[in-house]
């Protein structure tokens, strides 16, 4: 079982396209690496605080990306249904981790000096910025 790494900053999040309709991404490898870890499509969506569907889709996607399936699935019953990495679906999160490992480093490195030079909270960039040049309705300019 792998560890979801922890995020510093700065960051990249990145998709691999491999043509218009298929592409893999951080929503699809998380749910590979929920799927590892409890062996359940529903627990997996649950873990991840997305709908059944939304998951379905994506593990529809992904299976239907590639040749082979990188999930097994078994009907649910009594005891729930099953599902399983395959060693494509496993290559697939290891490859993906990896190659996130190296370009995280490289942002660290070339964006790392800009770091210092961000504000604190995205907030306190708006703080000069007119209630009208942000958006808020009258009603919300109200309430402030």
């Amino acid at each position: 079982m792998r560890s979801t790494p922890k995020i510093t900053y700065p960051s990249i999040r990145f998709r691999i396209d491999f043509d218009r309709e298929s592409s893999v991404g951080p929503g699809k490898i998380a749910l590979l690496e929920q799927i590892e870890r409890c062996g359940s499509l529903s627990q997996a969506a649950r873990n991840l605080n997305m709908s059944y569907r939304r998951a379905w889709q994506l593990l529809d996607s992904l299976n239907n990306c590639f040749v082979e399936p990188v999930v097994l699935t078994a009907k649910g019953g009594r005891g729930g249904g099953e599902a399983t990495l395959t060693l494509l679906g496993e290559r697939l999160i290891h490859v993906y981790r990896a190659f996130d490992v190296k370009i995280q480093a490289r942002a660290a490195r070339c964006f790392g000096p800009f770091k210092t030079g961000v504000r604190k909270k995205a907030r306190a960039a708006r703080k000069n910025v007119p209630r009208m040049a942000r958006g808020l309705s009258k009603g919300e300019r109200r309430k402030r």
